[in-house]
């Protein structure tokens, strides 16, 4: 068994696609549109498989994404190696991206940083 794939909302359909296009190497799909409920979501793929699903529909509840709370926490990316941590992590916030920790080796032996990515949810960026 493995997950087939995660799933998030987003307010801005093409600024998220961008940003994991742009940032993570993503590729998407070209979309899917139900004119009836005004659905839409891209599919992005990653180079060892995984897949994220981004939608988008009308009336969603935009709540606080506070840091300290139950629930989705965070997707996490390997990106190679410590150069390449360290390599992203400047560019995003070179682009404007806050950086909340790192980069570093954590307690339990990662390498990462974290960021405060698309619309207020955290990426955190590895080897």
């Amino acid at each position: 068994m493995k997950i087939e794939h995660a799933a998030i909302y987003v307010n801005d359909l093409e600024k998220a696609k961008y940003f994991f296009q742009t940032y993570l190497g993503a590729k998407s799909n070209e979309g899917y549109y139900n004119p009836k409920t005004e659905f839409r979501s891209y599919f992005l793929s990653f180079d060892d498989g995984a897949r994220l699903e981004i939608m988008n529909k009308p009336g969603m509840d935009d709540g606080e994404k506070s840091l300290n709370r139950t629930g989705y926490a965070h997707l996490a990316f390997n990106v190679g190696s410590k150069e390449q941590v360290d390599a992203l992590t400047a560019r995003l916030k070179l682009d404007g991206y806050e950086v909340i920790s790192g980069p570093r080796t954590t307690g339990d032996g990662y390498y990462e940083s974290c960021i405060i990515g698309i619309e207020g949810n955290q990426i955190e960026i590895t080897v």
